[in-house]
């Protein structure tokens, strides 16, 4: 027999995550993309394809300023 799921425990309140603000952040350098501020996409591919797209562009405007 499998043994029973282990307990989560849940906090009551708010509790700050720990480096909640890099997903943050990401997200913000992604909707500065004019295409990435809205969903108007149909497939999940494409969406995901324009995030690499965008962050290569992020990565490269980088690595051309230093």
């Amino acid at each position: 027999m499998d043994a029973p799921p282990p307990s989560i425990e849940v906090p009551s309140g708010f509790v700050v995550l720990k480096r909640r603000w890099v997903a943050l952040r990401t997200f913000a350098w992604l909707g500065k993309s004019r295409r990435m501020t809205r969903d108007f996409e149909a497939l999940p591919e494409t969406t995901e394809h324009l995030v690499s797209e965008v962050m290569i562009r992020l990565m490269v405007r980088r690595l051309a300023r230093s």
